[in-house]
């Protein structure tokens, strides 16, 4: 896919969510992201050991407020808000994700909801916010079935 359809793509607010995505792509997301004046914030999962942590490395890549509590409901208010980091979208990469999801998986599916439900309320803003999850290609496969 060329970087203008990139940019395309993620310029639509409609069509804005958390979405697995090839990690080969991830690099090229990124760029989209930039050319589009987002704010594009890189959490790393890796060797993420706990719930504790993965809201560490979200406030950090987010540079969360003060008032960021580390926990699923101040994650889902901190990334419904976001007026610290004033841009034309968001654009978060959750790299490195496969592991933390084998060891979390209802976590998991409790992060997938929060990144969904925060698009979904930026969308009814007219404002785009992705959250891509870089997987080896041969588990992308597995994550459609």
């Amino acid at each position: 896919m060329s970087a203008t359809d990139l940019r395309s793509i993620l310029a639509d607010p409609a069509h804005s969510g958390a979405y697995f995505i090839d990690a080969r792509d991830t690099e090229s997301m990124a760029q989209a992201g930039e050319a589009l004046d987002y704010a594009v914030l890189r959490v790393d999962l890796a060797d993420c050991a706990d719930k504790a942590s993965l809201m560490q490395r979200f406030a950090a890549a987010g540079q969360f407020p003060d008032w960021f509590g580390g926990n699923w409901d101040a994650l889902a208010d901190a990334l419904a808000d976001l007026s610290w980091r004033p841009a034309d979208g968001y654009l978060l990469l959750v790299e490195h994700a496969d592991g933390w999801r084998a060891a979390h998986g209802e976590d998991f599916d409790t992060l997938l909801d929060i990144l969904n439900e925060s698009a979904f309320r930026w969308a009814g803003n007219n404002t785009a916010f992705w959250a891509l999850l870089p997987f080896p290609a041969e588990q992308l496969a597995a994550l459609e079935d």
